[in-house]
This record gives C-alpha cells, sequence and structure tokens, in this order.
C-alpha cells in the first residue's frame, strides 16, 4: 500500500508539471495502444529508412553529412518483434576511420516524451526559430544551426517506444509487444540498451568512441541505461552527458509538502533557483550586481542554518523561526509574512506563483525567465507552465515540416511530441526500491566496473523543476569512491532546463560539450 501510495504522488505531479514540456500530441483514442492509427503491420514490422544527404556550417565550419531517418526493430527473447523504434542518425561526410569518430544517443525525458526539443533546438543541423523567451506565431521555420554537435560526433536521436513516429508492436500487428513492456523505468532502460547494440552491430560501430546525452527524465533514463550497457551487453561509453539532471524523485520540492517530515531537504536544494529567479526579476532586496556569488551565500546559508532550523520542526524557537524567515525574504523577495504562514517552507510551485503575483502572473517551472498571466489568481499554484506555452507549437511545426520536406520521412504518419497516455501507464518501481525512485545506484555501479567513464552535468540557473543546486548536491553524493569524483565536471548557463533556448548560452553549451566529448576519446 505504501509503494502504490507514493507511485500515485508521482503520477499526480508528473501529469500536474511533467518533467519535461508541454503535453501535446494527446494519442487519438481510437489508435491502439502505443500505435499510430494511420501506421500498417506491414511498415512496422520491417525496418524503414530513408537516406538523405546535407550540410551544415558549425561556427564558420561547413559539414557535409548524410542523414538516416529510420526505424530498428526491437525483439523479445523469442525473437518476436514488440516494437518499431524510430531514430534520425547524423553522420558526417568524408571520415576515412569511423573507428575514431565518436558517435552519440540522444533523448529528451518526460517520462513518455520524443527527442524532437534536443533535435530542433540544441543539437541536430537545422534548428528551430526562436526568441528565447518571447512567443512566436506561425509561420514557423527553420535555420542552419550554428552550434550543432555534428562538428564533435556522429548524432542519433532516438524517439522512446509510444513517442514520435515509435510504435509499440501488438500481437493485432504480427508482434508480441504490450505497453508494459516500454513504460517503466526498468523496460525502457532495457529498450534503449537493445536499441543501441543493434544500432552498434546495423552500423557497424562498435569500436568508435560512445557517449550518451540525456535532458531531464532522460539524464533518469541514462543512469540506468549506462548501468546495463556497461555491466551486461559490454558497452564500455567514454562519456554521459546530462542536461537538466533528475536522478532521485524524493528530492523535487514539487511534491514535498506531500511527504511532510521526510524531505525538507527539497526545500533547501530548491532555494538557490529561487534566489536565482527573484535575482533576475530584481526582486532581490539590496539586489547584488554579479549572480554567481550571491547564490554561494544562498547555498551557504541552505545547507547549514536552514537546514538546521527545518530539521527542528515545532522544536524550533520563534527567535530563530523569525530570523530564518527575513533571510529567506533577503535571498527571495517574498514578504516575511508569506514565508512565516508558509512555515518556511515554500515549494517550487508555490514560490512560481507568488514572484511575480502583484503583476498577477506566474513564471515557469522549468525556466522561470519565461512568464504569463495568472489563469487563476486565487489558486495555491500555477494553473500552467508559460516555459512550454511560449515555444512548443514553433518546435512541433518547425519538426512536422522539416522531418518531412527535409528528411523525406513520415508523410501518411502522426508524430506524438509527448503522449498524455504513456505517463498516465508509467511504472516507477525500480529495482527493490520500494519508495520514491532514486538512479544514483545505477550510475554509480556504471562508473565503478568503468572507472574511466566519464560524466557532465549541465544545469540552468533558473529550472525549479530540476534545480542545479539538487544535481550538484546528487553527484557529491553518488556512492563511488571519492577518487572517482574527479570523472565529474560541471556547468552551469543564464538559462533554464532547456538552457539552449537562449542562444548564446547554447554557443557555449556547444562548446563545452564539444570540448568534453574531444577530451575523452
Amino acid at each position: 500500500m505504501k509503494q502504490k501510495k507514493i507511485l500515485n504522488i508521482l503520477l499526480f505531479l508528473i501529469l500536474f508539471s511533467a518533467t519535461t514540456f508541454a503535453q501535446t500530441g494527446k494519442i487519438p483514442s481510437n489508435a491502439k495502444a502505443g500505435l499510430s492509427a494511420d501506421s500498417t503491420s506491414q511498415s512496422l514490422l520491417k525496418p524503414q529508412k530513408s537516406i538523405t544527404q546535407g550540410s551544415v556550417t558549425v561556427e564558420g565550419t561547413r559539414i557535409n553529412y548524410q542523414a538516416v531517418a529510420g526505424t530498428l526493430i526491437l525483439k523479445n527473447k523469442d525473437d518476436k518483434p514488440t516494437c518499431s523504434m524510430f531514430y534520425t542518425a547524423y553522420f558526417k561526410d568524408g571520415v576515412s576511420d569511423e573507428s575514431q569518430r565518436p558517435v552519440t544517443f540522444i533523448y529528451n525525458g518526460g517520462p513518455g516524451s520524443s527527442t524532437l526539443w534536443l533535435h530542433m533546438g540544441a543539437w541536430g543541423p537545422q534548428r528551430a526559430v526562436i526568441k528565447d523567451t518571447e512567443k512566436i506565431l506561425p509561420p514557423y521555420k527553420t535555420v542552419n544551426n550554428d552550434y550543432s554537435l555534428l562538428d564533435a560526433s556522429d548524432l542519433v536521436f532516438i524517439d522512446a517506444p509510444g513517442t514520435g513516429f515509435s510504435r509499440i508492436i501488438t500481437k493485432e500487428d504480427g508482434g508480441a509487444g504490450t505497453t508494459k513492456d516500454f513504460y517503466g523505468i526498468d523496460p525502457d532502460g532495457e529498450a534503449f540498451a537493445q536499441f543501441i547494440t543493434r544500432f552498434l552491430s546495423d552500423y557497424d560501430r562498435w569500436e568508435s568512441p560512445k557517449y550518451l546525452f540525456g535532458e531531464s527524465y532522460g539524464t533518469f533514463r541514462s543512469a540506468v541505461l549506462s548501468n546495463i550497457l556497461e555491466t551486461r551487453d559490454n558497452v564500455d561509453l567514454n562519456g554521459v552527458i546530462l542536461l537538466s539532471q533528475l536522478f532521485s524523485y524524493i528530492n523535487m520540492s514539487d511534491i514535498a509538502e506531500r511527504d511532510p517530515g521526510n524531505n525538507n531537504l527539497a526545500y533547501e536544494l530548491s532555494l538557490p533557483s529561487a534566489a536565482a529567479t527573484a535575482w533576475y526579476y530584481h526582486k532581490v532586496p539590496n539586489q547584488p550586481a554579479q549572480l554567481e556569488p550571491f547564490l554561494k551565500e544562498v547555498e551557504q546559508f541552505a545547507m547549514h542554518d536552514y537546514a538546521l532550523a527545518l530539521l527542528q520542526g515545532s522544536l524550533l524557537d520563534s527567535n530563530t523561526f523569525n530570523q530564518i524567515a527575513e533571510k529567506i525574504h533577503q535571498f527571495t523577495g517574498l514578504s516575511v509574512s508569506y514565508i512565516r504562514k508558509s512555515n518556511l517552507r515554500i515549494s517550487g510551485p508555490q514560490f512560481e506563483k507568488m514572484i511575480l503575483s502583484d503583476e498577477n502572473k506566474v513564471t515557469g517551472r522549468l525556466d522561470t525567465r519565461f512568464q504569463g498571466f495568472e489563469m487563476d489568481p486565487l489558486s495555491k499554484t500555477p494553473m500552467y507552465d508559460p516555459h512550454s506555452a511560449t515555444f512548443s507549437s514553433a518546435f512541433v511545426g518547425a519538426f512536422n515540416n522539416y522531418m518531412r520536406t527535409d528528411l523525406k520521412f513520415g508523410m501518411g504518419m502522426t508524430y506524438y511530441p509527448e503522449p498524455n497516455s504513456i505517463i498516465r501507464q508509467w511504472n516507477f518501481k525500480h529495482g527493490p526500491f520500494a519508495s520514491f525512485p532514486n538512479v544514483m545506484p545505477d550510475l554509480a555501479q556504471a562508473m565503478i566496473y568503468n572507472p574511466k567513464l566519464k560524466v557532465m552535468l549541465n544545469m540552468g540557473y533558473f529550472d525549479l523543476g530540476t534545480p542545479f543546486f539538487q544535481g550538484e548536491y546528487e553527484m557529491h553524493h553518488l556512492p563511488i569512491p571519492n577518487a572517482l569524483q574527479k570523472n565529474i565536471s560541471y556547468e552551469h548557463y543564464y538559462s533554464g532546463h532547456m538552457v539552449y533556448l537562449n542562444i548564446p548560452v547554447l554557443k557555449q553549451l556547444h562548446d563545452n560539450v564539444a570540448k568534453f566529448i574531444n577530451s575523452t576519446h
């Protein structure tokens, strides 16, 4: 019963404010489980492939490439097809020795998100035209991506089963797949592991340097996946690149009030991101000139005075209570009366609701630089995420056109960005854990098994969905020997969850990730 209650809490959290992006592309009710109504058995049972040629100019250098948009067929232990898994791969032309050319497997999160966001926003050769935090209306278009990662690595964008063009092959279509085979932490990791090993064989890339790049829940997946690949499938990875990390759900402030007494830590880890947001909007009393030194002060307070105060609960004396409330006010700009009323505990959604309440506005969750008008001025938390509302349509529209016009794939098919049905069926049970899922041991085991494995964590200051301080905390608490901590590197950005929405920051992200890849093979 306890596990069921916890999983229900997680389901509530994700349905209310998904770990990735807007809940778009709902699967029609007449579609089969995991299948598009427009898919045919013949196309599902056989690998599909569309090959085109293209070029991209990355920071002044022209790169010619071959693009492959297609599917790989996953099978069960009885050699029965279970899933037609869609991918888009870009291979640099003119490579004489592919064993020396890195290949990076890229995916978004959700759970239940396709990978169009990283494809059209960060690493693909074409980028959707956006204006950072400004709403864009049709017509949508794409442009040359000056910061595609194709200069450093071949790229493989993978859509999770049931998302994008990936379809579960059910018994009715001659397969043996079910949603239970894919919609969960462990089966999801198994599916991606099978895809990667199949891809390495089909494209003869077993000797190439290999990297995983996951965003949001994709980082959660990377921990599980790296452990499977390293310890079971004999696939050594050169690097795991994490963007907007989430390894332990219990550390999310969104659900802290639903588990009182057990996760005060969530409030502590989200406080620096709240302070960064207040700084961004000039709500901090005696506004400091620079963000980073200010955040170091907030982090020190969060891990010491604030942590000690929350641990005491009702035993905290009134003088200290008031001192802590005043200090939080100095960091966040929220009124002392509101902080006192909240018992010193303010979740991310509450902060998003209150920081601009005098303007009848709310901020984004995944990127608090985004703002929008309140839907319900009397609600406790925002009714929507202005972050998703601002750019999702531009990405989806540009991607659908690019896929069919440039890559010549998907005519007569429907692309599902983030089907609601997947989240509703997701199994959060992981291994022996009966509480909130935690994959820190998975990455730790992969790093111990392969002590040369390097890990890179990229974080946005203005992300209250997966706060940067939470990511740092989790990495510093991995159950690994201290000698392996040197294998972990950290990068921070003046952006949010999808740090690449800010084009100058995308350049920084590109340069940092390219440097990481070039230095680890």
